[in-house]
């Protein structure tokens, strides 16, 4: 496995992660001021000085609990705080995302494009606030310092590294099922056709060379699909053309998105439930993820008034109208035994996902 997939892994998901949760601030109508403080506060948290020092250091990948809670306090590194059906929806939107992104690079260094794809979006969140940007260029520097020196076959192995990671994800996302790229279990479809790598040929002929390396002979064949020559590279530098559009915003123009669980994702569901008793093996992880996430402070609003909740799925609905009864139910209790009155349950105002 590569030791410098993490860095990818990590920008990747956070991109994700900020075009669906600026589309949910705007379609719910969330205040101008409010929705830019979530995002900048969000971006600044992700691009944290000493949190990616220790992110682009040399390691193997954290286990999807771990990078998990990662996510967890990034997303609530703002006023903005999300009930647990509405994180992990959110992150598996942002997984199976980018998984498909990775199954579509048609050659491993493109993952450099699509990372560099989601960092112009992220640095368009910011462009009217000069300190968070500087962040972000810095950021660029490093990728561009440590990944474009990289051969084919380094890439080739960040490319494995976040397919192991992946394979096991099999979440069922509406926008793909419309689009016809995901099957009803959850697996992608792969198109046969497109843009073939840059500088590679399109499939259909085979030749054939003398061991002098002189061609002697040529052979056509049917390629079963509709391939076109890539015409130039995208370009790996802080500034250009990426080419590909993979890592851009899919959320750009308003669409329902909802996430549902295929009968092997709710098999993976139950198993990861029944592993969550602790065990001596798990403490060199949470070790090191205290480390990674050393830099990551989570900002905590001065004024409670000024925090508001969002829902970001529908199906969330019946789980918040429920909790502060079920909340009551048990104060109830408790009080009764105590000889302490009950407060009532406070009443809050939900915004739901189309």
């Amino acid at each position: 496995m590569s030791t410098r997939t993490l860095p990818l892994l990590f920008i990747n998901l956070g991109g994700e992660m900020l075009y669906i949760l600026d589309q949910r601030l705007r379609a719910q109508n969330i205040p101008s001021d409010k929705a830019k403080k979530v995002m900048n506060d969000i971006i600044t948290t992700m691009f944290n000085k000493k949190f990616l020092e220790e992110l682009f250091k040399p390691q193997e990948l954290y286990s999807k609990k771990a990078l998990r809670t990662v996510f967890d306090r990034l997303a609530h590194a703002s006023i903005m705080r999300l009930n647990q059906a509405s994180m992990d929806k959110l992150y598996d939107l942002m997984t199976m995302a980018f998984k498909y992104q990775v199954l579509l690079c048609p050659r491993p260094k493109d993952i450099l494009l699509v990372t560099f794809n989601h960092m112009d979006a992220i640095k368009d969140f910011v462009r009217d606030t000069p300190s968070i940007l500087g962040q972000v260029d810095e950021t660029y520097r490093q990728l561009i310092e440590i990944y474009t020196p990289l051969s084919g076959g380094e890439f080739q192995l960040i490319r494995q590294t976040l397919l192991i990671f992946f394979q096991d994800m099999h979440i069922r996302v509406s926008i793909f099922l419309k689009d016809k790229v995901q099957n009803s279990n959850g697996r992608f479809v792969l198109p046969t056709s497109g843009p073939v790598p840059y500088g590679t040929h399109t499939p259909g002929l085979i030749r054939i060379f003398s061991c002098n390396g002189e061609e002697v002979k040529r052979t056509q064949f049917r390629d079963g699909g509709n391939y076109t020559a890539a015409l130039r590279e995208g370009s790996f530098e802080l500034f250009g053309d990426r080419i590909i559009k993979l890592g851009t915003n899919m959320y750009s123009v308003s669409r329902p998105v909802e996430t549902h669980m295929s009968g092997t994702a709710k098999n993976s569901s139950q198993h990861t439930k029944v592993n969550t008793i602790p065990n001596p093996l798990a403490k060199e992880e949470l070790n090191l993820l205290a480390k990674l996430m050393g830099g990551l402070e989570v900002q905590k609003p001065s004024n409670t008034d000024s925090g508001f909740r969002v829902n970001l799925f529908a199906t969330d609905e019946e789980e918040e109208i429920n909790r502060p009864m079920q909340n009551w139910q048990r104060s109830w209790g408790s009080s009764q035994k105590l000889g302490i009155p009950p407060q009532a349950p406070a009443v809050k105002v939900m915004i739901y996902w189309p």
